[in-house]
């Protein structure tokens, strides 16, 4: 009899305990933006992947259990300029016709701070495969007013162009570079349940 009862306390016990359930989403492309910046003469350049598709898994307190993977379109590339946004496109730059995806998936998510952590990953562009670490701010969950459940977060990070093979330039007369190799990357991410 006191096991049964040991055993009928442990099931309401669990019932009772609140749990922190890991929700998975689906990136909502109407509210996300993956963007870019890189230096071109004295100035720098801002563009888009206007199609990006993944999800991610947040659990409110539990950075361990934070994952993400995406994949963007290079053919929605979007720098207001056709013209630019065609060449950037050829193989001198993205090689679409090759390489029509870039692709991230986490790996790991490391010092975190509150809704503040890096996340450690792996990107893929042009078949490339390179470890890169995000700037990771998560802006928590909740019920839009249609009651569907939303979760979002802010990432930015830096890398070399030339790391994933885009080398294309032309020299200036001050011996610069037209283009410059550091790209600042910023996303910002709405997901929805699902």
């Amino acid at each position: 009899m006191r096991i049964r009862i040991s055993a009928w306390a442990l099931v309401f016990g669990m019932l009772a305990a609140p749990q922190a359930w890991a929700t998975n989403y689906e990136i909502d492309q109407a509210h996300s933006t993956v963007g870019f910046s890189i230096r071109h003469l004295f100035s720098k350049t801002q563009g888009w992947f206007r199609q990006v598709q993944g999800t991610f898994v947040y659990v409110a307190g539990q950075p361990d259990q934070w994952t993400a993977e995406a994949t963007m379109q290079v053919e929605s590339i979007d720098t207001n300029v056709a013209d630019r946004d065609k060449h950037l496109r050829s193989a001198d730059f993205f090689d679409v016709e090759k390489f029509p995806t870039l692709t991230f998936k986490s790996t790991q998510v490391t010092d975190v701070d509150g809704n503040k952590a890096k996340l450690h990953g792996v990107l893929t562009m042009r078949g490339i495969e390179k470890p890169v670490i995000l700037d990771l701010v998560a802006h928590g969950e909740g019920k839009d007013p249609w009651g569907n459940q939303r979760s979002g977060f802010t990432a930015t990070g830096k890398l070399s162009r030339k790391d994933f093979g885009l080398e294309w330039n032309k020299a200036l007369e001050t011996g610069e570079f037209l283009v410059g190799d550091e790209v600042e990357i910023t996303l910002e991410i709405e997901g929805i349940a699902k």
